[in-house]
């Protein structure tokens, strides 16, 4: 994918599984099957695995060059980058605390969706000012996959909001 397309995946995956969230009835909302998280605690996780990304492209790409060093290598495709992300899930990997969702409530719902839309379209205009190049050569450390180059990263984020909308569609099914 090149910027423009990875922007438009961006903002279409991350708006649909907010729209998802957002329009469930309380209920559904806030129901957890088999243990798993509940939509409402999905959502908080996309929101808290969306920001640091965000927080990163606001440091000077210098930093990001001292701090994690250039790729030496090309970028995996998307394709390829799902697979590996399925391959460490498969491990039986959890997400580290980080990342976990606290117990959230119905009255939580309309702030998550305002954080992660602002998250995203904040993440949008950061990744404007990158170059297709850049994309390629800045390195983000990712707590499961290791260290990827911004577009991976990307790539990861377009692909976890459809993960976790794939995962609450899932487990909702199973509740009927």
């Amino acid at each position: 994918m090149n910027k423009s397309e990875i922007l438009q995946q961006l903002r279409n995956n991350h708006s649909r599984f907010s729209k998802l969230i957002t329009g469930l009835p309380d209920s559904d909302f806030l129901r957890s099957t088999n243990d798993k998280w509940t939509p409402g605690q999905q959502l908080e996780h996309i929101v808290k695995s969306v920001r640091p990304v965000s927080l990163a492209l606001l440091l000077p790409n210098f930093f990001l060059r001292i701090a994690f060093g250039k790729a030496n290598r090309p970028s995996r495709s998307y394709n390829e980058l799902v697979t590996k992300y399925h391959a460490k899930l498969a491990t039986g990997y959890k997400a580290s605390a980080p990342f976990v969702p606290k117990a959230v409530v119905t009255s939580d719902r309309d702030g998550l969706a305002k954080r992660l839309q602002v998250l995203t379209n904040s993440l949008s205009e950061q990744i404007s000012s990158y170059s297709e190049n850049q994309l390629d050569t800045i390195i983000l450390p990712h707590p499961l996959l290791g260290k990827l180059t911004l577009r991976e990263m990307l790539y990861f984020t377009i692909y976890h909001a459809e993960h976790h909308e794939m995962q609450t569609l899932k487990n909702l099914e199973n509740q009927a």
